[in-house]
């Protein structure tokens, strides 16, 4: 087990759960940008490509998000998650398991760069959480589990609050 991977791991998940509080959009992805670039560090050390690409991707799609929601970022970030996905399965041959982490990251793409309420992100998120915590089950990463996991909790008792509100 590498101990600096995981603590980037759960720096991650200390930034995500940060950012699953926040009610403003643009808040949470500033903050949730630290948490995914960490994560990435966290799953390129474990040598779990796909993920460092998605988590990478996303970090830097949230800062881009933030100021510019335009078709054109949605389009170049769906390309290159595609672009890599199609490059790790064709080229370096991985695993069938990437299927799984690039879906997570295409929910994410979209869902952070068109959706613009709360409410509609955070449930989308959770099929794409979801996805992203069998995907860090199966390739063994202790923080990347604990991060869907706290990530799936916090999305659910902030639906649940709001629901209470209402």
């Amino acid at each position: 087990m590498s101990y600096v991977a995981e603590g980037f791991g759960a720096l991650a998940v200390v930034f995500n759960f940060v950012g699953y509080k926040q009610n403003k959009v643009d808040r949470y992805l500033f903050i949730s940008a630290f948490g995914l670039l960490c994560l990435s560090t966290h799953f390129f050390m474990l040598d779990a490509m796909a993920a460092g690409v998605g988590t990478l991707l996303a970090g830097l799609r949230n800062f881009i998000a933030i100021k510019n929601r335009s078709v054109f970022v949605l389009i170049g970030f769906l390309a290159a998650n595609i672009g890599f996905m199609l490059y790790e399965w064709f080229v370096l041959q991985h695993s069938w398991i990437i299927f799984i982490a690039y879906a997570s990251a295409l929910i994410f793409t979209v869902g952070s760069v068109v959706l613009r309420e709360t409410k509609s992100i955070r449930r989308y998120f959770l099929l794409a959480e979801t996805l992203g915590l069998i995907y860090a089950i199966l390739v063994g990463s202790i923080f990347g589990t604990i991060f869907n996991i706290s990530n799936i909790v916090s999305i659910l008792t902030k639906i649940h609050s709001e629901k209470k509100k209402t």
